[in-house]
């Protein structure tokens, strides 16, 4: 179970390679079958005549002395034939012409033409007008399949003296095919094997990497999400491991990302429950206070009752708040996009907050080099923006200065600046600044929210705005927003 892959691997191969093999032989026996019959044809074929040759020059040269027929022949002759007898593989038949007899090898009574088979005289008579001829019709007569050839015995003088038979067991030949067939399947056998414990060593080779990816996986299953396949390779597994360990970076980013939303969840909850605990509890000692008779006094009265609307406003405005930051941070909150000129909502913005600036005697400032800053984006939304820097600007700076507002074309964009001449603020605090429920000096955040900054950051983010803070204590503050538009 544990192995399946590899136990495939092998078995596939297993199947590949004896069909493989089993094809190879067939094609092997039936090429090598015709090959070493056409071998053993052309052999027996010169060897026949190479002995009619011989005999030719035998007879041709006894007959200058007067001697007539084959069979009549001297001892040179006699000896030649029974040394063939002695020495050949196959048998050797003569065939004398005048006399139409047939000398057989091997001590074998001769023959006449008419002990033949049907068919073998036509053979003989054929290799008598001087053609070498092959037949199987003698199979039967010498009592299983055989090979003849017929070779022509011709003489010096041109004349045909006789012919050489010379027959081959075809059981022969075949036995020389299967040998050379049973040396092929052992050498595949023997291949197989090795091939196996090969296939093995390269199946386990294929497999370790699985093994490897398999560990992994089931590490980041169980939360481990910094384990690493650690397999590196040029191919299509080296692309899977990599896939896995990019999937599981990724959960690893996403779980600290979880981790972070979660606490953020908690402290956001926890900031809510404080910030409502202080209203709530003062509007019900109040309302106490009054339905118990606490407080009669007229102007104590009077007190109480600015006090509870004082912290209903607030409880409004943090209503509010949360909800424009909800709505805000919700990717299908539609906002109106239309074209927009960027000084014609900062002087609204800058309207808006006069009565603010003059109860603390701060001038706002307006410097814009042109009439013309068109843009694509939500007009109710980026005054909002505006109005939440210019309220803290407001806020934290100190009476009789001026708030600056900047307004001039940029690369790519228009380039916005406001700029205070308040405390400043410390360095630590710069970087959680858009934090929600992150407030300023304490004193002079009285009725702040802390998420006016977060609001202001989801707008920009909304709109492709970029912001930037410089601060130093003492010296101001000044926000810097590039905001992009299209060319023109």
């Amino acid at each position: 179970m544990k192995n399946k892959i590899r136990l495939r691997l092998l078995l596939y191969f297993a199947g590949s390679f004896l069909v493989f093999s089993l094809i190879i032989s067939l094609i092997f026996f039936s090429l090598f079958s015709h090959h070493n019959m056409d071998i053993h044809k052309n052999d027996l074929e010169n060897r026949a005549q190479q002995i009619a040759r011989t005999l030719g020059k035998y007879i041709s040269n006894e007959k200058g002395h007067g001697q007539h027929g084959m069979m009549g022949k001297g001892m040179g002759y006699s000896a030649y034939l029974q040394f063939l007898h002695d020495i050949a593989p196959t048998d050797v038949w003569i065939v004398d012409r005048n006399l139409n007899q047939i000398t057989r090898g091997r001590g074998l009574p001769s023959l006449s033409y008419k002990d033949l088979p049907p068919g073998a005289e036509k053979v003989i008579m054929t290799a008598m007008e001087g053609k070498a001829m092959f037949s199987k019709g003698f199979g039967a007569f010498l009592g299983q399949p055989s090979m003849t050839v017929a070779a022509p015995i011709t003489l010096i003088s041109g004349d045909i003296a006789g012919v050489v038979l010379l027959h081959e067991k075809i059981a022969h030949i075949r036995k020389v095919t299967t040998n050379g067939l049973v040396i092929l399947l052992l050498s595949m056998g023997a291949a197989i094997i090795i091939s196996f414990f090969v296939a093995h060593t390269l199946a386990g080779h294929f497999t370790r990497p699985l093994a490897k990816m398999k560990t992994a996986a089931l590490k980041v299953s169980s939360g481990d999400y910094s384990a690493k396949t650690n397999v590196i390779q040029n191919d299509e597994i080296g692309e899977l491991a990599a896939a896995l360990d990019d999937m599981a970076a990724k959960l690893e980013a996403a779980s600290r990302e979880e981790s972070k939303l979660e606490k953020m969840r908690r402290d956001f909850i926890a900031n809510i429950s404080h910030e409502l605990r202080t209203p709530v509890t003062v509007i019900r000692g109040s309302l106490e206070a009054l339905k118990d008779g606490v407080v009669s006094k007229p102007d104590l009265v009077g007190e109480y009752h600015r006090q509870m609307l004082t912290e209903s406003i607030y409880l409004e405005r943090l209503v509010a708040d949360l909800l424009d930051l909800a709505r805000l941070q919700n990717p299908d909150f539609a906002m109106e996009i239309q074209e927009v000129n960027l000084k014609e909502i900062a002087q609204d913005a800058l309207r808006g907050m006069e009565q603010l600036a003059k109860a603390k005697e701060i001038a706002l400032e307006l410097n814009a080099i042109e009439n013309d800053f068109s843009l694509e984006g939500d007009y109710g939304r980026l005054r909002q923006m505006l109005i939440i820097i210019l309220d803290n600007a407001i806020k934290y700076s100190p009476r009789g200065s001026t708030v600056h507002l900047d307004l001039h074309p940029a690369v790519g964009g228009i380039a916005l600046n406001i700029r205070d001449e308040g405390s400043g603020i410390p360095a630590l605090e710069l970087p959680h600044i858009f934090e929600r429920f992150r407030k300023g000096q304490p004193g002079k955040d009285k009725g702040s929210t802390g998420l006016g900054l977060a609001i202001a950051k989801e707008i920009a983010d909304r709109h492709r705005i970029i912001i930037d803070v410089q601060s130093k204590p003492g010296q101001g503050t000044e926000f810097i927003f590039f905001i992009p538009t299209k060319p023109k």
